[in-house]
């Protein structure tokens, strides 16, 4: 029986509109890619999101592999929060779920940096039953490490739990640890599936 729902944050509760705000610095075609390429598509952003590297060395890595485009980075790097907007879902859902009995979750990929910048729009982890974050415990998902830093935390039996992701690898590894999964592409896409799995 489903007695938990634990919600991915990233393009579940909030939009991380990188692209978008990519746009406002009215950067060339070539310079976007490059800029993209050393920042959210490089394989450093894991470690942004791990948080165990400093600050510096996650800028000075993005730097690194495009120093033409130092100018670009930093405004990004400065206002990386406007990436993020809440849905207009986003309360009434948790509301929902919780006057129904369920306790509501956050497990997500997010960096300090972001969190710091980002905090109005995240204004719903204070009316959440409880959250681990990436940056706080400095493993990632998929890594088993975070889901279990929930667990313990929150005393969670994972078969007492649904997970929504939008990211298939972070279901997979959810899956394995026993819980009940939805791989999220619209709100009402996931309300279906948790009608299937009994969660009204």
């Amino acid at each position: 029986m489903i007695k938990n729902v634990i919600f991915d944050v990233g393009k579940v509760l909030v939009e991380f509109d990188w692209q978008g705000y990519f746009e406002t610095l009215e950067m060339t075609p070539e310079v976007y890619q490059k800029v993209a390429e050393a920042t959210v598509l490089s394989e450093m952003w894991n470690e942004f999101d791990r948080s165990k590297l400093l600050d510096e060395e996650i800028l000075e890595s993005f730097l690194r592999k495009a120093p033409d485009c130092e100018a670009q980075i930093m405004r990004f790097w400065n206002n990386i929060g406007n990436c993020i907007k809440r849905y207009d879902y986003t309360f009434s859902w948790i509301q929902s779920l919780q006057d129904k009995g369920y306790k509501v979750y956050l497990l997500s990929n997010y960096p300090r940096r972001i969190y710091s910048q980002s905090i109005d729009e995240l204004a719903f982890v204070e009316q959440v039953d409880g959250a681990v974050f990436s940056y706080e415990v400095q493993t990632v998902k998929p890594e088993p490490e975070i889901y279990q830093a929930l667990f313990q935390k929150y005393d969670l039996n994972p078969v007492e739990c649904v997970f929504l992701d939008d990211n298939r690898q972070n279901i997979i590894a959810a899956n394995e640890l026993g819980m009940a999964t939805i791989h999220f592409h619209t709100k009402s896409q996931a309300e279906e599936e948790l009608r299937s799995l009994g969660v009204e």
